[in-house]
């Protein structure tokens, strides 16, 4: 009797090493959910962006109308024909100040 619960004991203590010390225990196994959690999340950033740059794609192919806001609003561009006027605001030192009597 005492042999066997021995023999359980040492079985005990051999899989509680196996589970908590080797090669795929829990400390890899929480190791691994962790590399799992932050690559599904840089996954994600990227399928945002991929459908950010996806619905540019589209935009730019359907018309002229997102070429020529880029042109305009990126180069400065303006279509022949237009006048472009700048108004430039005054800044604070320049503005005229009242009457100093």
């Amino acid at each position: 009797m005492k042999i066997i619960a021995l023999v359980l004991l040492f079985l005990l203590i051999w899989l509680q090493y196996k589970i908590w010390l080797q090669d795929g225990g829990i400390p890899e196994v929480i190791e691994l959910q962790q590399e799992v959690s932050e690559v599904k999340a840089e996954v994600g950033q990227l399928q945002e962006r991929n459908a950010s740059l996806d619905a540019e794609v589209k935009d730019l192919k359907k018309g002229l109308d997102a070429i020529e806001e880029r042109a305009r609003s990126e180069m400065g561009m303006i279509k022949e024909g237009e006048i472009y006027y700048q108004v430039i605001k005054p800044e604070k030192n320049d503005e005229p100040s009242a009457s100093k009597r």
